[in-house]
């Protein structure tokens, strides 16, 4: 791959990371926020208030949040979305340590493992996800916009995330935290490919070239106003009905999934892509989803590494037990009297 390709893919990667630490971050100052809101007995986000807006907490959060968001959006200018979305997980292990620390939300040893699974996970995908940019002009994003298959998945999303938002979230957004969740998740795949290709705008600009006067900068910039604002609102509303550390995770799964699919589809990143390359890729976004189910789905589960070890050391001492055990059961039962002492018990009866 040529240095330029690499010190682009270095500076995607750090941006990435930075934006994965300023995420984090967020998620815990505008939950602390709604917290301090909640105990001032307000109308809450969940139920439809917007008190928050007067908090500073919550704002220091969307703050942390647009810096990162940011980051993030540099990052798509100079690394694969294939790429960059994955490296989100960083956000959820933050978040989880963070959460841990102010939020009083406890991080056992399956949490810690679950963490170490998930870096492992992002450091594979890193290592096999491509390295070349698809798209490198608007004109060549207007016409992959114009794709059968995006503009059929792109309908496919608008009406799912209508249908939660108008019918079913009213009802079961309060009890069902996918609710929430896939309304941001869906959403967010326009969020992320209008990024991307806003991101492709200010590199031609970079390179003197007028990519204002392109109609589809201002399109793209319309559509990520109104995909980031529903996004942020409806994640208010998760982050306050429900745990933060439920929230995160399954946000990052669903988020992730649909942004990849939306990658696949739009840009077409894993066309060059070698078939050991796609599966690496695919084995490290399990690996991640593995820890991040490891570091919520036994979160209330209090178990420490010295009860870990009591446990595997006592189930190492049963075998012999019950060794022993049957060798006394063999000997009673050769014993003449203990068979004559149960023969009169039994015909006594």
């Amino acid at each position: 791959m040529p240095s330029a390709n690499k010190y682009h893919l270095s500076i995607g990667l750090a941006l990435a990371i930075g934006s994965s630490i300023f995420i984090g971050s967020s998620f815990i100052l505008k939950k602390k926020g709604l917290l301090k809101l909640a105990d001032r007995g307000v109308t809450r986000a969940g139920q439809g208030g917007y008190s928050y807006l007067k908090e500073w907490l919550w704002w220091a959060g969307l703050l942390s949040m647009g810096l990162g968001e940011a980051a993030n959006f540099a990052a798509y200018a100079f690394a694969p979305a294939t790429l960059i979305t994955p490296l989100g997980a960083l956000s959820v292990l933050i978040s989880a340590i963070l959460s841990s620390y102010f939020l009083n939300e406890k991080l056992n040893i399956h949490g810690k493992l679950g963490c170490v699974l998930s870096i492992l996970g992002s450091t594979v995908m890193v290592i096999h996800a491509p390295e070349e940019e698809e798209v490198t002009s608007l004109d060549e994003m207007e016409r992959k916009l114009q794709d059968p298959a995006f503009v059929t998945f792109a309908v496919l999303l608008t009406v799912v995330a209508l249908v939660l938002i108008v019918f079913v979230a009213p009802k079961r957004g309060q009890t069902n935290i996918l609710i929430y969740v896939l309304i941001c998740s869906l959403i967010g795949a326009f969020s992320v490919s209008s990024v991307k290709g806003l991101g492709i705008a200010i590199k031609q600009m970079l390179e003197k070239k007028p990519a204002y006067r392109h109609p589809l900068v201002y399109i793209l910039v319309g559509i990520l106003v109104l995909s980031v604002s529903t996004q942020i609102n409806y994640l208010n509303k998760a982050l306050d009905v429900f745990n933060t550390s439920l929230v995160t995770p399954i946000y990052y799964v669903c988020f992730t999934t649909t942004v990849v699919t939306c990658s696949i589809i739009l840009f077409k990143e894993w066309s060059s892509m070698e078939l050991g390359d796609i599966i690496g890729t695919l084995s490290g976004f399990c690996s991640i989803i593995i820890g991040i189910f490891l570091l919520h789905a036994f979160k209330n589960t209090n178990i420490t590494w010295s009860q870990l070890m009591s446990t595997v050391a006592k189930e190492s001492s049963l075998p012999h037990r019950e060794i022993e055990t049957s060798h006394t059961l063999l000997e009673s039962m050769e014993d003449p009297a203990l068979v004559y002492e149960e023969d009169n018990i039994l015909f006594s009866q």
